[in-house]
């Protein structure tokens, strides 16, 4: 706040001209003309009663519980600002301690546990994140934890990450308890969080050969006749056959002294 001192008063007489206190030398003082109402009369006599600055300021400027009620909703700094119109130095003021509150009830969720389908994990939800993190190869110290009052009174932790060139936010219902209390998922990022799909191994498809001809169909077997039972018969082997009598061969003896050997 700039300090400003009575200059004099105006040609109507009716205006107090004030000037700016200078801090270096050659600084030019800048002047500004106060009309001399009843507010200033009243201002002057005392009867002005002003418990704090915020109370004198102007009525259409957002009232430091309105701006508290925004920030701790989970808008920032600079659109409270924006909204009402208001440097951020002013809105700074009042909303540095809810940011304290937003911050601290981020780090109060991140040791609670993560509710699934099939109950509460053992695990706290930083822990089931950063795990999930690490087998999707993302960097967990990018990741920016807030949190917010929603409309009901309950907490709201959000988690922002950036993966690629897209910026993700995954927000989970704060309940306090004991052992940390849990967080429920609100959204489908969150839900992904905390209960991964398992992938899906991908299997390679052979190459579909080209101009093969088509394959013939394995002809069909055609039944073999069923043996008949033959019955048992006694084995005669074959009877011998009669010898020829053999002719008798004369002797050397009977060739050479022409005797006929005699018959047997």
């Amino acid at each position: 706040m700039r300090a400003l001192r009575v200059a004099g008063l105006g040609i109507d007489g009716r205006t107090v001209i004030v000037e700016t206190l200078t801090q270096r030398p050659g600084e030019r003082r800048e002047r500004f003309a106060l009309p001399v109402d009843d507010t200033l009369q009243a201002a002057l006599r005392g009867d002005l009663a002003c418990l704090s600055q915020v109370e004198c300021e102007p009525e259409n400027q957002m009232r430091p519980r309105e701006i508290q009620a925004r920030i701790r909703a989970g808008a920032s700094v600079e659109e409270v600002a924006a909204a009402g119109g208001a440097p951020s130095e002013r809105i700074e003021r009042f909303a540095y301690p809810v940011l304290l509150e937003r911050s601290r009830m981020a780090q109060l969720a991140q040791q609670a546990h993560p509710v699934r389908a099939d109950g509460p994990d053992v695990r706290t939800l930083a822990e089931v994140v950063t795990e999930t993190f690490r087998q999707r190869g993302h960097d967990v110290g990018s990741v920016t934890w807030d949190s917010r009052r929603g409309e009901d009174g309950m907490w709201v932790v959000a988690l922002h990450w950036r993966a690629g060139r897209s910026e993700n936010r995954a927000q989970w219902t704060f309940h306090p308890g004991a052992h940390g209390g849990t967080v429920t998922a609100i959204d489908d990022h969150a839900t992904d969080l905390i209960d991964p799909r398992p992938a899906v191994p991908l299997r390679t498809v052979p190459p579909v050969a080209e101009d093969l001809p088509a394959a013939e169909d394995p002809p069909v077997a055609q039944e073999q006749p069923t043996p008949q039972a033959v019955p048992d018969t006694p084995y005669h082997p074959p009877a011998a056959r009669p010898r020829k009598p053999r002719a008798m061969v004369p002797s050397w003896e009977d060739v050479l002294l022409g005797v006929r050997s005699p018959h047997p």
